[in-house]
């Protein structure tokens, strides 16, 4: 039986192609995708600009994503045919000194799905079972696809230690930006403010939880600013924004090369506490997993787009549109999805 993927042999190349089926083998579990979601860093292993560190052509993309179990190999225990599943990307091996420690985001061997190993943009995907974990039954899938960067975002507001009744903002508006919005509304803020640079996406970080949106300066200060937009002049935007005493995540890459330069002595003389976060760790994960199935988080609203799988061309262009492409469909972007 053949099975279809998306495929990017080298850099530049995207193809949709037919492949021989796999069975799992001990330990592991064959997944049928139900949506996948396209996000910045897919245009990125498209156009080769990834670190070759973190990358192995040729690649199925595709790590934001949910299924359905299909089949399982010997030995597998946590997950049965026919369950709803979401699955961890990043892939631990669960022996190094930071596994051990809980930091599976910073194993010692890199390894993740869509990027040194096979992902979800695909009719099938072979994966390690412990990776998986089940959904309640009342769980939209399209909503479950989003697990990836809600825990990549969930993880770093954990780092900012959120407190209720304080004033909170989110640096950015794309969707790392938004879904931390989502999920900081739930412990309470006074005030949740998104400060982004295109206006379109004012209603949709309102109908995620924000109690306000704004393009421009702002001269109050936050108790916690997340910064997730990826950018210098966001790291810098984020700083300004905290009260003196206040605290900063980054959650944003902005490449290799590129350089933020705030006021030291500010910064000192401010007492700010300043974290980053990295990728998600495998308990992150499985506290959004509780959080999807406990029906705390509604993130309909950021899937604006949805293709099926053989659309893939214009799921990738309509992306592209808001990141420095040509021009694409006006209104507000959020997620764009692929439905397998």
């Amino acid at each position: 039986m053949a099975e279809r993927r998306l495929v990017i042999d080298e850099p530049g190349s995207l193809a949709l192609r037919e492949v021989a089926a796999k069975a799992p083998g001990p330990g592991e579990a064959l997944v049928r995708p139900a949506h996948v979601g396209v996000c910045g860093t897919d245009l990125e292993l498209l156009d080769g600009v990834v670190d070759p560190a973190y990358v192995r052509y040729p690649l199925v993309p595709g790590h934001e994503w949910s299924g359905v179990v299909a089949a399982v190999g010997p030995g597998v225990t946590n997950v049965a045919p026919g369950q709803r599943v979401i699955a961890e990307g990043i892939v631990p091996c669960r022996a190094c000194d930071m596994c051990a420690r809980g930091l599976t985001n910073l194993c010692a061997t890199y390894d993740e799905l869509g990027f040194t190993r096979s992902g979800a943009a695909a009719t099938q995907v072979v994966l390690p079972a412990f990776l998986l974990h089940p959904l309640a039954a009342h769980v939209s899938m399209v909503e479950a696809a989003l697990a990836e960067p809600l825990a990549v975002a969930w993880r770093g507001i954990g780092r900012g230690s959120p407190r209720p009744g304080e004033r909170i903002a989110v640096v950015g508006d794309g969707t790392i930006a938004l879904i931390a919005a989502h999920l900081l509304r739930l412990f309470s803020p006074a005030e949740l403010v998104v400060f982004g640079q295109r206006a379109e996406q004012a209603d949709l970080a309102v109908a995620l939880g924000a109690t306000g949106f704004e393009t421009g300066p702002r001269d109050e200060r936050f108790d916690l600013v997340v910064e997730a937009a990826g950018a210098a002049s966001a790291v810098e935007r984020a700083l300004g924004l905290a009260r003196r005493g206040g605290r900063v995540v980054l959650l944003g890459l902005a490449g290799n090369d590129v350089r933020a330069a705030f006021p030291v002595d500010d910064v000192v003389n401010n007492d700010l506490l300043i974290a980053a976060s990295f990728g998600y760790t495998s308990a992150a994960f499985g506290e959004v997993a509780d959080l999807l199935s406990a029906g705390q988080i509604k993130l309909g609203p950021l899937v604006t787009h949805r293709f099926p799988l053989e659309k893939f061309a214009d799921a990738y262009q309509v992306l592209r549109s808001g990141t420095g492409g040509p021009p694409g469909p006006r209104g507000p972007r959020g997620k764009v999805m692929l439905d397998i």
